[in-house]
């Protein structure tokens, strides 16, 4: 039952709010004047409290002047008389909620009041929301004890609460938006919105409207304005998850905000302003990309103010282990069972395995282990076969685009104890390495087939009879 305190000299008022609150399934407390008023604010928790302005001794503003000193976080409804509208504004200015006159409409108070405790509601949700965004973003949940993740732990430490210009680099799946949410919500903007968006995965006609909105009548199709990312994330954080994908004739625009943070959206002339935190991400080498003419040098070096590069799940083989037991742990306790333990054969295998998708691959592995064992201990039979085809973990591992394919692959020896299926070693090789070209190319399909040195439509017929998903759609 919610609580309600009553505080008016008027015998008469107090009376018939307590019958008419009582009622209405509130448990009524009241209080003669201001002094006894605030005694039971001080001793006793309330939902809401109604005060009248004017009364003998403390009156309405000296109670809300002492519980906002005091930080008492209770929602007050305050009364008035006839002609004393402004002093009941001036009242709200000192935290009042809202204000009913006299003689009032019991209806409309009930209103009222239900007004005032679903936004106390509202406020204590959006506190626990952020609280537990807080959390679950701190410093201290970053899974990693290796040397290069320590490393990453100090800066972040130290980079969060600024307003810098931030360019973090890696490889697909090693987590670069969970780093751009930590930076975000360990920063002075926290409580602002963080805004992401995808350049790689939103078509190319369409991302300037994405990012910086549009005019009614714009372009075909324009039939109402629309509010671009940018304005979005004013005050908060955006977050340009794969630049290296935005358009050359997009840069320049791009480049202006960075600098400004001023732009028109397409078709206006009015000029916009933000207050906008810019954090950028990418899994390819734009240095190369500037040295080839596909990305702006001034944007880059623009975007690269502090540069942050997550290392890849390979070259940190320390933390794979722990990184297991972390996703095991949340996977057995989604499902209420006993936390798997791991064999020493399917340990070793795990920590020499190359993981191409880094702690996403990783991730979705051990969701797959902790659904499928019924034994209680992962063995190797229960690796996915790609992993389990390897010694060691030496999968094979796709080059860059201007090494050779030849020169990083290294044939599997599969596990087995009795003898050697040739046919489905070559095919884990195969699907292994289309996963790793699709991964490296975002989901596009060329790319993918250049890097296999396939043409786009060998690569297709496979992915469709291997059954395989892309981690973008794109034709």
């Amino acid at each position: 039952m919610q609580s309600i305190l009553v505080i008016d000299d008027n015998e008469d008022i107090r009376s018939l709010l307590g019958d008419f609150l009582g009622a209405g399934g509130f448990e009524v407390t009241d209080a003669k004047d201001g002094d006894s008023g605030m005694e039971l604010l001080r001793r006793q928790k309330f939902d809401l409290y109604l005060v009248d302005l004017v009364m003998p001794g403390k009156g309405g503003f000296d109670v809300l002047r002492e519980v906002k000193d005091l930080s008492i976080d209770t929602p007050a409804i305050v009364i008035t008389g006839n002609g004393s509208i402004e002093s009941a504004v001036d009242a709200m200015r000192l935290g009042a909620f809202d204000y009913i006159e006299k003689p009032f409409n019991l209806e409309a108070l009930r209103i009222t009041i239900d007004r005032a405790l679903s936004h106390k509601r509202l406020e204590k949700e959006n506190a626990n929301l952020k609280r537990q965004l807080s959390d679950k973003y701190d410093f201290r949940n970053f899974i990693g004890n290796s040397p290069r993740m320590q490393g990453l732990y100090r800066i972040l430490e130290k980079i969060s609460d600024t307003d810098s210009t931030i360019l973090i680099t890696g490889e697909s799946g090693t987590g670069k938006e969970l780093v751009a949410k930590t930076i975000h919500y360990n920063s002075s903007r926290a409580d602002q919105p963080f805004v992401p968006i995808n350049c790689g995965a939103i078509p190319r006609d369409l991302l300037e409207s994405e990012l910086f909105g549009h005019e009614k009548g714009a372009f075909t199709g324009a039939v109402s304005a629309r509010v671009g990312r940018f304005e979005l994330a004013n005050f908060g954080t955006i977050f340009l998850d794969e630049i290296a994908e935005l358009p050359f004739a997009l840069q320049v625009k791009l480049l202006r905000v960075v600098q400004e943070r001023e732009f028109e959206r397409i078709g206006g002339t009015k000029t916009i302003k933000v207050n906008v935190r810019i954090l950028a991400a990418t899994n390819r080498e734009l240095e190369k990309a500037v040295a080839a003419g596909s990305f702006r040098e001034d944007l880059y070096y623009r975007l690269n103010v502090i540069p942050l590069h997550i290392p890849p799940l390979r070259e940190r083989d320390d933390d794979i282990m722990l990184l297991f037991e972390h996703f095991m742990g949340i996977f057995c306790k989604k499902r209420k069972r006993p936390l798997l333990k791991v064999s020493p054969e399917a340990r070793k295998i795990l920590v020499g395995y190359r993981w191409p998708g880094n702690v996403r691959e990783l991730e979705n592995a051990v969701e797959r282990m902790a659904i499928l064992n019924d034994s209680g201990v992962v063995g190797v039979e229960d690796l996915p076969e790609h992993i389990r085809a390897t010694v060691g973990g030496a999968a094979p591992a796709l080059p860059s685009q201007e090494a050779p394919l030849q020169s990083d692959i290294r044939v599997p020896t599969p596990w087995t104890d009795s003898g050697i299926n040739l046919n489905a070693v070559l095919d884990e090789l195969e699907r292994a390495l289309i996963l790793q070209a699709l991964e490296k190319s975002g989901g596009v399909k060329n790319k993918a087939a250049m890097l296999l040195g396939l043409n786009r439509t060998t690569l297709l017929e496979k992915i469709k009879k291997m059954g395989l998903s892309t981690p973008v759609s794109v034709p």
